[in-house]
């Protein structure tokens, strides 16, 4: 079969692979319908360590069964299934608490323990746990919107619940990527009264408006800082929803926080020591979240999706074929795209 397969800074190539197979009697082999590349890709297409050389990659796919192991009982052959970034058993204490990704039988797709997704099929461990059947078929309309329940929808959803965010108060997204752009979707599902994007690209912050933001602030650093808190009598927002990642990012998602707020970081942290902790210690804020366990909220989000009240596949905004991944890549990277969704 063919996959994605990174091999150097700037360099995906789609190759022929084994192909994916049943190995545990809790897998289940899906064959991909739709896959994504999520701006968390772009950390090792980047700057790849010596272990990411020769994975294949991709955790975000909906698609149809093909095969289950033996112990399988919550999906069968034929069923469209969304596939979440992290699998998890469904079993462990954490997988109760609902925090699947500290499950401890779990991991990531596309890492040194399991296959990514921009395949042409994908192994799935502990499939009861992990995998969602949809109640509708491979063609519908609404594919792109169900993709999203794989990452991106439930990250921006995460941050919103970690950053505290509710009926009638302020909030603001640091980072107009497509996580960004989702936790505007959660944001205002969840009854935020002002809803403040930061991002620089016109784009991206003409859609966060489409999709319920009040406010865009361009500027960065203190005159971001100083923007938010013009837009809110002086004081910040009630909720912070950080979805870049990069310290820069952090430490004005701290200084936008009124005294008492919360910070909902998701973006994946390319820092080792959090930055503003005095800031955040004095004036009381909240910072929470992490890796976003998205298993956790799929049913929840579901029927918002199905019954159109949100659409968060409008973060996509190119498609593109297996053979043309390595493009969509390079559109990623450089701006040019906010969201590419995958058609084998």
């Amino acid at each position: 079969m063919r996959a994605t397969v990174l091999h150097a800074a700037g360099d995906v190539r789609i190759e022929n692979v084994p192909d994916a197979t049943l190995i545990e009697p809790t897998d289940a082999l899906v064959v991909i319908s739709r896959a994504a590349i999520c701006g968390s890709d772009l950390w090792p297409y980047k700057t790849p360590e010596q272990a990411d050389i020769g994975r294949r990659l991709g955790h975000e796919a909906v698609g149809v069964v093909e095969a289950i192991g033996a112990e399988v009982r919550t999906a069968k052959v034929g069923d469209l299934v969304v596939m979440p970034w992290a699998y998890s058993d469904g079993k462990c204490e954490f997988c109760h608490q609902g925090l699947q990704t500290s499950c401890v039988q779990g991991g990531v797709f596309g890492t040194d323990e399991v296959d990514g997704a921009q395949a042409e099929a994908v192994r799935v461990p502990h499939a009861d746990g992990t995998l969602v059947v949809l109640p509708v078929d491979e063609d519908d309309a609404l594919l792109p919107s169900l993709l999203t329940l794989s990452d991106v929808m439930g990250t921006g959803h995460y941050a919103a619940l970690a950053a505290n965010v509710a009926d009638g108060k302020r909030v603001a997204i640091v980072g107009d990527g497509a996580v960004g752009l989702c936790g505007v979707i959660a944001a205002r599902r969840l009854g935020a009264e002002q809803i403040i994007i930061l991002g620089r690209h016109p784009d991206r912050t003409a859609l966060a408006r489409e999709l319920g933001a009040t406010d865009v602030v361009s500027e960065r650093g203190e005159e971001a800082v100083e923007r938010v808190r013009g837009l809110t009598d002086g004081f910040g927002v009630h909720s912070v929803l950080e979805c870049v990642g990069l310290t820069d990012s952090m430490r004005t998602a701290i200084g936008i926080a009124r005294p008492g707020g919360a910070v909902g970081r998701v973006g994946w942290p390319q820092y080792e020591i959090m930055p503003a902790s005095q800031p955040a210690f004095f004036d009381n804020v909240t910072v929470s979240g992490g890796p976003a366990p998205i298993r956790a909220y799929i049913e929840e989000l579901l029927p918002d999706v199905l019954q159109g009240r949100i659409e968060p596949g409008r973060v996509f905004d190119r498609i593109a074929r297996l053979d043309d991944v390595p493009d969509g890549y390079r559109a990623m990277n450089d701006r040019e795209a906010i969201k590419v969704m995958v058609r084998p």
